[in-house]
């Protein structure tokens, strides 16, 4: 897997080269990353990259000719290969575990990360390909998005986990939330674990694992349960769960 990124602050992606399961998987050569940066594709003495936007307004606009030339040389460099072009951006599509998992079908990725008020909608119109959102907030820039991008593409790649199920058995990868989890000692501050999870029988322990998932979305996350298509026998159990709970 190889991610280009278009960024004025390439620094910031060291949390990811240097820290955690991406770190690991960036050292054993699981993905690939360079950086690009549209200051380097500019023409005057103060590498301007930005300018005030027509129709007046506050902040500043990424100019269309910085970043062309950044996608042109980009391109060149991954011939024959055609980049795939994601801007994160609050009007693009919300990124869901599903959505990641389609992505991975791209052996190349390209990030085009965003500042100020946004970029010059003529650039967006001819070189990207999507736009993702990571959620409904705003943030200073596109690299934070890029990177919890990146992070949920870099656990689903061979290897990059110690256990494969534990991308298999996370949240979402089923469309439900995961189940609680307990770790030693059995007995904290007079809170113990779950009977049916000391006792060692695999059979009961799924079982409970995922009815936990379904009670625990349906409580907490009401709109993910209303995505899947249940049976009139698969929602009485589920409100039996739910009861069960209360």
């Amino acid at each position: 897997m190889r991610f280009d990124v278009i960024t004025l602050f390439d620094k910031m992606f060291e949390a990811l080269t240097e820290q955690g399961i991406s770190r690991r998987a960036y050292q054993n050569g699981l993905f690939e990353l360079q950086f690009w940066n549209p200051r380097d594709f500019t023409f005057d003495r103060h590498q301007t990259v930005d300018d005030r936007p027509y129709g007046g307004g506050p902040g500043m606009v990424m100019m269309y000719q910085p970043l062309k030339d950044t996608f042109s040389a980009l391109t060149q460099a991954l011939a024959p290969q055609k980049p795939h072009v994601i801007y994160l951006s609050p009007q693009g599509e919300p990124l869901t575990q599903q959505k990641v998992e389609s992505l991975m079908q791209h052996s190349q990725i390209t990030l085009l990360c965003g500042r100020y008020e946004g970029i010059d909608e003529r650039l967006l119109q001819t070189c990207v390909d999507e736009e993702i959102c990571v959620g409904d907030f705003v943030v200073s820039g596109g690299e934070l998005p890029a990177m919890m991008l990146m992070d949920a593409m870099i656990r689903l790649l061979p290897g990059a986990l110690n256990h494969q199920q534990s991308a298999e058995q996370d949240s979402f990868s089923d469309g439900l939330l995961d189940c609680p989890h307990y770790t030693r000692p059995e007995i904290v501050d007079g809170m113990a674990v779950p009977k049916v999870l000391v006792e060692g029988h695999h059979a009961k322990i799924n079982a409970w694992r995922e009815q936990q998932k379904w009670v625990r979305t349906a409580t907490r996350r009401p709109d993910l349960i209303k995505k899947l298509a249940l049976t009139s026998e698969q929602r009485q159990r589920l409100d039996a769960w739910v009861k069960l709970a209360d």
